[in-house]
């Protein structure tokens, strides 16, 4: 399993170490679901105004969120041998992860966190539409967070 993963960070705060953090949140969430094929993805933190017209744009929602998902792969099983699956690109607000860290009473980092593997999880496939599915996803965070030790 090769993972190809480019972290963009577009505001002025420095968040080098979860470079490494978010490709081991990765690594961890693929061996838990059995995947060992190579993927690319990235993740772009941005400020709250960017995400907003994402949110606008390409979800009719007119407010800043805090974490969106384009998953590129629509059939994994069709892809030539030896290619990479393309996950998509996920994008987390920086703003919204330190409002929604204070207003849930736990750390940014533990936020910040939880935004990238709820957007990772939505890349390979997973969603929380209805009560079952939201069920196994919620799950699914918990164990991978659980297993990079990150807590409250």
């Amino acid at each position: 399993m090769e993972i190809s993963f480019a972290f963009v960070n577009q505001t002025d705060t420095d968040l080098t170490e979860y470079e490494t953090l978010f490709s081991q949140i990765i690594e961890t969430a693929l061996t838990i679901l059995h995947i060992d094929d190579d993927v690319e993805l990235s993740c772009i933190i941005v400020d709250n105004n960017p995400i907003w017209q994402i949110n606008r744009d390409y979800r009719q929602i007119d407010r800043p969120t805090d974490v969106i998902s384009f998953a590129l792969e629509d059939q994994p099983d069709v892809l030539p041998e030896g290619m990479p699956r393309e996950l998509g690109d996920i994008f987390i607000s920086l703003e919204k992860a330190s409002e929604q860290a204070e207003s849930y009473g736990h750390s940014f980092h533990r936020e910040f966190c939880f935004l990238f593997t709820h957007g990772l999880l939505h890349l390979l496939g997973y969603d929380h539409m209805e009560k079952q599915e939201a069920e196994v996803m919620f799950g699914l965070q918990e164990e991978i967070l659980n297993a990079q030790k990150i807590t409250r």
